[in-house]
């Protein structure tokens, strides 16, 4: 069956406009992109960056060395027991805040297609991540402020609302603009976000960090902030609450909304719920758009493996220390702006497809020679390493070179992510994305774990860290020859 075809499978949904008008700079196309500049930097910050690696180490590693229930290990073991700690708690976040999303989103996503105005709900989860992460600056080391408990809490809570989010949001994509714009109104959404995580980043590099660290741009930190409390870290989550706060109102001003005025939600749920039923025992009928979502699946956890263990490499092979993470963190945010603009362009080039499978491919390259990279030399030996200046961040080649190929990732990591979801516009049935952007949240978490798992096995049977980031190209591969197979029906402009 053609994935754009109307579906007997469902009650007629009521009558809502189908698309919108204008591009990505046009008032509703760039007020749906603005909103990821509000609430991305909440993930990129809290969830990524500073804040998890925070609780995990400083809180939960901390108060374990402290309580001394390892004080008959030795130094190294003890740390490493900790660490261990820290990393399994974080992950146990994540998995329940997963594991609630994956069961929940498609409900709410079939139930978006059938209710009332979306921005009173999105407006319900924008708060919950608002109130959540301003509560993040009580979370502090040796039982102070907040429980452990009550900080996974609301980590978790977060987690699953900006799910939510996402979902509500990319439900309103398709009336953000013409079709033929949405690639470019969805890349300028993710380039966006990157840019304010970005320029968030530089302000704590340069208030707090390097004023404490090397005493420039002032002579120590800034607004009474001290570093040895944690307050830099700490100060995330006020700051990206504020932030979310405060560049959503554009976005609820000027986005066009595809509710129905007026429509029981109650009825909505309800029904979504039976729809979500129907299209997961009819598949067959949706043949395309379920093979797509099998290849997300795969590429998707290969993509999320290979960013997160990557920063694993980087601190084994190359030793970077704090303020070079920061660095890396800010580069990679800035070519992550870039790469949102440059998918969009790629898609309307080459078609969304084509578009997507070439941004694979580049992960796939990039990621084997960033392998080939270690502290003697690179390319697998074939250019031995040596110092290209005297300077506190980044003085060898190894490290430059390493550099570069992160600026690849960035951007066809982010270029992905955007073609994904104007792929999913693509083949979903009219007016029911946001049902398929419930099942397409699931198919990015449901195995979230598969690229961490192969690492382990890999790394465990060669011995070789190296072998074992290696199989992550696996799921890429798997991923990208689904998706060769998917058929892409021609809709009209």
């Amino acid at each position: 069956m053609d994935s754009a075809a109307p579906d007997p499978l469902v009650r007629p949904l009521a009558v809502r406009e189908p698309r919108g008008t204008g591009g990505a700079l046009g008032k509703t196309g760039f007020a749906w992109a603005v909103f990821e500049w509000a609430r991305n930097p909440y993930y990129i910050l809290i969830v990524i960056y500073i804040f998890a690696p925070y609780f995990a180490s400083d809180i939960i590693g901390a108060d374990l060395l402290a309580s001394g229930e390892l004080d008959g290990l030795a130094a190294e073991d003890a740390q490493a027991a900790a660490n261990a700690r820290g990393q399994a708690t974080i992950a146990s976040v994540t998995k329940w805040a997963g594991f609630i999303a994956a069961l929940t989103a498609p409900f709410l996503g079939a139930a978006l297609d059938r209710g009332g105005r979306l921005k009173p709900i999105l407006a319900i989860f924008l708060g919950a991540i608002t109130i959540s992460s301003a509560l993040l600056w009580f979370a502090m080391p040796g039982g102070q402020g907040l429980s452990v408990p009550l900080i996974m809490t609301l980590l978790v809570i977060a987690y699953v609302s900006y799910t939510y989010s996402e979902v509500t949001h990319n439900a309103m994509l398709s009336v953000a603009g013409e079709p033929r714009r949405l690639a470019m109104i969805s890349g300028l959404g993710l380039g966006l976000g990157n840019l304010a995580a970005s320029l968030i980043f530089i302000a704590i590099a340069l208030l707090f960090v390097l004023p404490a660290l090397v005493g420039w741009p002032f002579a120590e930190a800034q607004f009474g902030v001290d570093l040895t409390k944690f307050e830099h870290a700490r100060l995330a989550g006020p700051v990206c609450a504020a932030w979310l706060a405060g560049f959503s109102i554009p976005f609820f001003l000027n986005a066009k909304d595809p509710g129905t005025p007026g429509a029981s939600w109650p009825k909505a749920f309800r029904e979504g719920a039976k729809s979500v039923i129907r299209t997961v025992r009819e598949a067959a009928h949706y043949r395309e758009l379920m093979k797509f979502l099998l290849a997300r699946m795969f590429y998707a956890d290969g993509m999320a493996a290979l960013l997160a263990l990557g920063a694993v490499y980087v601190a084994l092979f190359l030793e970077w220390n704090f303020l070079e993470m920061l660095c890396y963190a800010i580069f990679a945010s800035i070519c992550a702006f870039g790469g949102g603009i440059f998918g969009g362009w790629l898609e309307e080039k080459a078609g969304v497809k084509r578009a997507l499978a070439l941004e694979i491919g580049a992960m796939i390259v990039t990621g084997l020679v960033q392998l080939s990279i270690t502290q003697e030399s690179l390319f697998l030996g074939l250019v031995a390493n040596f110092e290209v200046w005297d300077g506190i961040i980044f003085p060898t080649l190894s490290d430059l070179a390493y550099l570069g190929l992160i600026s690849i990732i960035a951007v066809t990591a982010t270029a992905s992510i955007s073609s994904s979801r104007t792929m999913l516009v693509a083949l979903a049935p009219e007016g029911r994305s946001g049902e398929f952007f419930g099942l397409y949240a699931i198919a990015g978490t449901i195995t979230v774990g598969m690229g961490p798992l192969l690492v382990e096995q890999f790394t465990l049977w060669s011995g070789d860290q190296r072998i074992g980031m290696l199989s992550i190209n696996l799921l890429f591969l798997v991923g990208v020859a689904t998706l060769l197979s998917v058929r892409m029906a021609r809709r009209p402009d």
